[in-house]
C-alpha cells in the first residue's frame, strides 16, 4: 500500500488515503474499488496526486481510463486484491468474462499514474 494524497476540491486541504497501486507493463494504475468516492472526485478535479511510501513522495498526473479500457486493468487488480476488495465488485472476480468486467467498469474508476503527459 501507499498513501495517496490529493488536495480537497473544496478546501484545498491535503486529503490522504491508503491505496493499492497496480503495475502492468511498467505502467501504474489506481482502481477505485468502492466507486466514485471523495478521493476519486478530488483526483479528477486536481489532475495530479502524490503517492507516499515512507519518506519517499512521488508527484504524478492522473489520467482516467475509458470504461472500454478498464477490463485489462480490473482483471489483474482482482487477481491480486480480490480477497481485500472483492465485496465491492458484486460477485465479479478475476475469472469473470470480458463482458462482465466491462459491465462492472462504469462503477469503478481507474486512473493511470503518469510522470508527464507525454508518456
Amino acid at each position: 500500500s501507499r498513501i495517496f494524497q490529493v488536495p480537497g476540491r473544496v478546501t484545498g486541504e491535503i486529503r490522504s488515503t491508503p491505496v493499492n497501486v497496480l503495475t502492468i507493463d511498467d505502467r501504474q494504475y489506481l482502481v477505485a474499488p468502492r466507486g466514485v468516492t471523495q478521493w476519486v472526485l478530488n483526483a479528477r478535479a486536481a489532475g495530479e496526486v502524490s503517492l507516499r511510501v515512507g519518506r519517499r513522495v512521488e508527484h504524478l498526473l492522473v489520467v482516467e481510463l475509458a470504461d472500454a479500457d478498464k477490463p485489462d486493468v480490473l482483471r489483474p487488480y482482482l487477481q491480486r486484491w480480490k480477497w481485500e476488495v472483492g465485496q465491492f465488485f458484486d460477485g465479479v472476480g478475476p475469472d469473470a468474462t470480458h463482458e462482465d468486467l466491462l459491465a462492472a467498469a462504469p462503477k469503478h474508476p481507474v486512473f493511470e499514474l503518469r510522470t508527464s503527459l507525454a508518456t
